[in-house]
């Protein structure tokens, strides 16, 4: 989808983050090195953007991360409302600090499609509600679909 502008060579190597970035929480996915599959990592708490930002930025340098994929919120009709304009601003600080490659992707729906996946996979009640676990499907959704982009 959309790139935020850099003056750093392309990261086409090593394993990529997968971010669906959200106010109160960031769900967390990383590829494997051969960027091929997505696996859920965590979802952060987070009280700010600038705390926001710190953790992913650690988070990227921890597990050799040369490239992050954030979810970019349009609306159905692919319009750009309030959180795609966070999360534009989330992705080039990101990117100034971070000193990776950072990707805006297209996120709608996934979101639903990660309630559905728990549902498939039997998960009901209090866990299938439960945020933290529906942000990092959505974030391993995101970053699975900008993989299969790729090939």
């Amino acid at each position: 989808m959309a790139t935020v502008k850099s003056k750093r060579a392309p990261a086409d190597t090593g394993p990529v983050l997968g971010i669906d970035p959200g106010a109160r929480r960031i769900g967390i996915a990383v590829s494997d090195p051969e960027c091929t599959v997505a696996s859920g990592l965590d979802t952060l708490r987070v009280k700010s953007l600038r705390e926001a930002v710190s953790l992913v930025t650690r988070l990227a340098e921890e597990r050799g991360v040369r490239k992050v994929v954030v979810g970019f919120p349009l609306n159905m009709n692919g319009s750009e409302g309030e959180r795609a304009r966070e999360a534009r601003t989330f992705a080039k600080l990101l990117e100034g600090r971070s000193g990776a490659e950072v990707v805006l992707w297209d996120e709608r729906l996934t979101s639903a499609q990660a309630r559905g996946e728990l549902g498939r996979l039997g998960v009901r009640g209090a866990a299938a509600r439960d945020k933290a676990r529906v942000d990092r499907v959505a974030a391993t959704i995101l970053l699975q679909s900008y993989l299969d982009s790729r090939k």
